[in-house]
């Protein structure tokens, strides 16, 4: 059985509408149909198992809802409803068609999202999953006990190919791991993919040969056209790259299918457009739900953003989502590696380190909050690197801060939280 649990919202009655959520997105017509038996329906029906009530809501989810929920409270309960593997199979799409897609058009509801999903042992297998994932990531980039360090080249900034080579150059040689494109930055006109990978590939294959450490790259490849985003990957993988951004939502899961089958390289997951799907807390999915499609797909580093994000989401939720990529579906081998971003600078490290349970598998990405170090991008990696030394130890930052310049100087810069 494939379960999953709706937390509906309705002015009538929540027994009778968690069994037509269950009847519509399975057995259910409006009218007979010529053929149908007691025993056809019995095999391929989805069925409720529980019902939790909540407490009621003041006002309901979605406004064109009719005058019995405008004027006054409006029941909600969790709904665990169960579909037989016959039904869906392991099709993803399928899955994602019969189980979410139909129910928000369900007459009845004033609210609907899906909070949880589990999946039957079927599934095991039936998708590749991460290739890499969280022990890959840290092979390739040869850090082991702490958090891999990361930064962004950003779009915003205008660098043709060799101004970022030139960032990139100093950003080598200050000691960072993980450099990316930023999710905008795919191939625009001022900075060609082919020319950035040009630009950028010899400097990391040069500092791998002098060192033995080789800085993960992550170029954006992300394209409409599934053979185009091959061509990217390949462009990236001929030159020696091992990573590549993809914006998860706009390829979609075909095109996500379509790379991972024939990819070579580190599959970095930006969620972009996730945000339309969550926000509002009583209709869409949680991401605990959401991420699982991705991870079985293939994705093996996914950004998740972090405490003090730049943007909406409160610390909270990016908790429960890095709580969530690192749950096995059904094995540590489908996790993947949490990378948290938005607005990150050494300052959110002791944080992070605590709410995430005193881990340090994540790849923490920091965009401003290393180039805009005010001695430079070089000392903005140095200053991250410091600030999380003093976090695993559990020394506070200004404390550490005195005997550590770049952090000083850091904390001064971004210390009114404005790293972005």
């Amino acid at each position: 059985m494939i379960v999953l649990t709706y937390r509906i919202e309705t002015p009538g009655n929540i027994e009778a509408l968690a069994a037509k959520i269950a009847s519509d997105q399975s057995t259910g017509t409006f009218v007979a149909l010529a053929g149908e038996t007691e025993e056809l329906k019995a095999r391929v029906a989805a069925r409720v198992l529980a019902i939790r009530h909540l407490p009621d809501a003041d006002r309901p989810s979605l406004p064109e809802t009719g005058p019995e929920a405008r004027n006054g409270p409006v029941k909600r309960a969790d709904v665990d409803i169960a579909f037989p593997l016959d039904a869906i199979g392991t099709d993803l799409s399928a899955l994602m068609t019969i189980a979410i897609g139909g129910i928000f058009s369900i007459k009845g509801l004033s609210g609907i999202r899906i909070v949880d999903m589990r999946l039957p042992e079927e599934y095991r297998g039936a998708h590749p999953g991460p290739q890499f994932g969280v022990t890959g990531s840290r092979r390739l980039t040869g850090v082991a006990d702490r958090p891999i360090i990361g930064t962004i080249v950003k779009p915003a900034l205008g660098l043709r190919p060799p101004e970022t080579a030139a960032m990139v150059q100093e950003l080598i040689a200050a000691g960072v791991d993980f450099i990316k494109d930023d999710e905008k930055l795919m191939s625009p006109a001022y900075s060609p993919l082919s020319e950035r990978v040009r630009a950028i590939m010899p400097l990391i294959l040069d500092h791998e040969q002098k060192t033995g450490k080789k800085v993960m790259y992550a170029f954006g490849i992300s394209h409409a056209d599934p053979d185009e985003m091959m061509r990217n990957h390949d462009l990236v993988a001929k030159a020696g790259g091992n990573c590549a951004v993809v914006n998860i939502n706009s390829i979609g899961f075909g095109g996500m299918a379509y790379l991972r089958k024939r990819s070579s390289l580190v599959l970095h997951a930006h969620r972009n457009g996730w945000d339309i799907l969550t926000r509002h807390p009583g209709l869409g999915m949680d991401f605990k739900v959401w991420q699982q499609f991705w991870r079985l797909l293939g994705v093996d580093q996914f950004q998740i953003n972090g405490i003090a994000s730049k943007y909406w989401e409160p610390d909270w939720s990016f908790v429960e989502s890095f709580k969530a990529v690192t749950t096995p579906i059904f094995s540590p081998a489908d996790c993947a590696l949490p990378v948290a971003g938005s607005g990150q600078w050494g300052g959110q490290a002791p944080e992070t380190f605590q709410r995430t349970g005193r881990t340090v598998d994540l790849l923490y990405l920091c965009g401003g909050g290393i180039v805009s170090h005010p001695d430079g991008p070089g000392a903005g990696v140095r200053a991250v690197q410091q600030a999380w030394q003093a976090a695993v130890q559990d020394i506070p930052l200004a404390d550490y801060a005195v005997s550590h310049v770049e952090l000083a100087r850091s904390i001064e810069k971004f210390g009114d939280g404005k790293a972005a």
